[in-house]
């Protein structure tokens, strides 16, 4: 597609279908499926979907969006890392805070590395790193209180070597902090310039306006409008339901065969779009209450929580590909019809 290819999406289910025209015995090479791809786009170019050349913007976005994901991976890697150390000799620093690799509880533990440290630090100090980075959840008392707890006996030298390894790790989780922050100012600005209203023109119509329809629905935030945005763009832009329901995995599988019929869930999917969208219903159930009522009553039938937070995602793709082919904005009051 960057040299001006004409590009088809082609399952390879339906190569190997295809491949069984010219070899029924099931015989295979690079050669004949070469041929076998080329006779079947030939012959029916109807059974495959052309790509289309993404905006720059999305490219973009899409690169930003899986930056940031690895670099939760990474921040996550490295919380462990510390929590690990953390626990060899100063596991009371623990019960602070389930986010080990926030940037104030790495400046925490720079202030009190060690047990010994916290018997010579004043609350005030704490209290004024606490409001240095806005935490007001905890005070200043709090935090000593836990701190001051009867440190764990360990073998000489441990708590050496443990600190040093944690400044290692505590550099690298500033980097990645910083890292992340930045990523997300940069999906900020390139949503903000996709949601710009620009000339009807070109393939990308109407593309600017759904980003701003797409803001309204609840649930959607930063993280799920790059990744709906980034992974599937062309569903959207088609406003093909069905397509977005594969691609994010809400949709079953079905199979029947005489009596028997067997719903499971589907697995072939975009990884990071059935996250998002998980994460799209499940944050739509705690502040939207239709989606709240719906999820309520799946439980009720006795449907697990995966199960329920699926049938609440395909609840709320229905309602965006509505409001986007009426090009209006959310309505709780409207979204009920979409039932």
């Amino acid at each position: 597609m960057e040299r001006g290819f004409h590009v088809y999406a082609i399952n390879p289910k339906q190569l190997d279908r295809f491949r069984d025209r010219f070899s029924p015995a099931g015989a295979k090479d690079d050669s004949r499926d070469a041929m076998v791809l080329a006779d079947a786009l030939r012959t029916d170019a109807h059974c495959f979907r052309p790509l289309l050349t993404l905006d720059p913007l999305l490219v973009e976005l899409r690169e930003w969006s899986r930056i940031l994901d690895e670099l939760h991976l990474d921040r996550t890697r490295l919380g462990h890392r510390v929590r690990e150390l953390l626990w060899r000799y100063y596991p009371q620093l623990l019960e602070v805070s389930q986010d080990i690799a926030a940037p104030w509880f790495l400046a925490l533990w720079r202030l009190v590395p060690t047990p010994a440290k916290v018997a010579r630090v004043h609350e005030a100090t704490i209290a004024r790193l606490l409001k240095r980075y806005r935490s007001r959840r905890l005070h200043g008392r709090q935090v000593l209180e836990m701190l001051r707890t009867i440190p764990v006996p360990v073998a000489a030298g441990t708590v050496a070597a443990a600190t040093g390894q944690l400044e290692t790790v505590a550099a690298r989780l500033d980097l990645v902090n910083y890292q992340i922050a930045s990523a997300e100012l940069q999906l900020d600005r390139l949503t903000v310039a996709l949601s710009v209203p620009v000339e009807p023109s070109g393939p990308q119509l109407g593309e600017q306006r759904d980003v701003a329809i797409l803001r309204t629905l609840p649930g959607v935030g930063r993280i799920v409008l790059a990744t709906l945005l980034a992974e599937a763009s062309d569903a959207l832009r088609r406003r093909d339901y069905h397509a977005l329901r594969c691609l994010s995995g809400v949709a079953p599988i079905t199979k029947r065969s005489g009596k028997k019929r067997e719903v499971l869930m589907r697995q072939a999917v975009q990884g990071r779009l059935r996250n998002a969208v998980d994460h799209w219903a499940r944050v739509a159930v705690q502040h939207d209450p239709r989606s709240r009522e719906k999820y309520a009553a799946l439980r009720a039938r006795g449907h697990g929580h995966a199960r329920a937070l699926r049938s609440v995602a395909d609840w709320l793709i229905a309602v965006a590909c509505k409001m986007l082919v009426s090009q209006t904005a959310f309505d709780p009051s409207l979204a009920r019809r979409a039932d």
